[in-house]
């Protein structure tokens, strides 16, 4: 078992997307960590799997924090690992000016030097931990890294698609804002379609169940779970007929040619969901305010998610 003997100060999270993702993007932040930023540095003391989110690129569990690289090779010399080969790598910060960068052969030798400092055993070419050490605006950091992994990149390969499908880059975003901490929640994705909200909720461990009035979809909803290796229950129902209690429904609104829905069968949506479920989170391309209000929730938060000129609109409601 690999183990050192420091703990983790805070943990440093660097995002990156496109600027029609930023309000999604943004919105995901401020579900996952109750706070955004413009920076794409964000740093936050609860420790959250980078490759939860399509937008965190890294993650670096701080255990030094220091004013300069001396500071730092203080600090480190107290760093023991055992178990575990190691090697320290820079991380470059985009955000710094030009004046404040560090050069190759600069990076280079702080690495050499750092990682010779460490109490343990290097391998440069297949280490089972990596360290990282970044110069920021206000001084240097060192501490475990750890590279996001895109999941959801591999789930665009479905058996069977649908044209209007949410991407799984949007749908993963989209659970992360509906249940920023799974631990004890039970989920529903009621108009379930081909289950790409399904499996992104699957593939993080979260408790939840999805069902859909098409017979159709269904079988592929179920057919695409199945492909992943995932399992769970996916029914034959309308959302007006679903019976239990849920912590929170993800609703991605019907919109196309075949699912043409007056005001009403809207309002009716989301009165049952209203029902079932504490807290809603809705996608939708058309204006949702006065439903989701009539039917007795408050929307706490918002944004929009674009896609060259197409835009969804994500509610958080509870």
């Amino acid at each position: 078992m690999d183990e050192f003997n420091v703990k983790p100060i805070n943990y440093l999270y660097t995002y990156s997307c496109h600027e029609d993702e930023l309000s999604l993007c943004r919105l995901e932040m401020r579900s996952l960590f109750g706070f955004d930023t413009e920076s794409s540095i964000l740093e936050s003391s609860l420790r959250i799997d980078p490759s939860r989110s399509p937008f965190i690129k890294e993650r670096i569990d701080v255990l030094y924090k220091e004013n300069t690289v001396e500071d730092i090779a203080r600090q480190v010399k107290k760093l023991h690992i055992v178990g575990s080969t190691f090697r320290v790598i820079f991380m470059k910060n985009d955000e710094l000016d030009v004046s404040e960068k560090v050069g190759f052969e600069e990076r280079r030798s702080i690495e050499r030097k750092i990682g010779l400092l460490i109490k343990g055993k290097v391998d440069l070419v297949n280490p089972e931990l990596l360290f990282a050490i970044m110069k920021g605006k206000n001084g240097w950091i060192l501490g475990q890294y750890f590279k996001s992994e895109a999941i959801w990149l591999r789930h665009q390969s479905k058996p069977q698609q649908y044209s209007t499908a949410l991407s799984t880059r949007v749908a993963r975003a989209v659970v992360n804002i509906a249940i920023p901490n799974p631990l004890g929640i039970k989920a529903i994705d009621p108009c379930c379609g081909i289950g790409t909200v399904l499996i992104e909720a699957l593939s993080m461990g979260i408790d939840i169940v999805g069902s859909d009035l098409n017979p159709l979809v269904l079988l592929g909803a179920r057919e695409n779970i199945a492909h992943f290796g995932f399992q769970t229950e996916v029914a034959l129902r309308d959302i007006r007929n679903v019976t239990g209690k849920y912590d929170v429904a993800i609703v991605d609104m019907p919109y196309n040619l075949c699912s043409v829905i007056t005001v009403q069968e809207k309002l009716e949506m989301i009165q049952s969901a209203r029902r079932f479920s504490k807290k809603l989170v809705v996608v939708t391309i058309e204006p949702m305010d006065s439903a989701i209000q009539e039917a007795g929730f408050e929307i706490v938060d918002r944004c929009v998610a674009k896609k060259g000129t197409f835009s969804r609109e994500v509610l958080v409601c509870e």
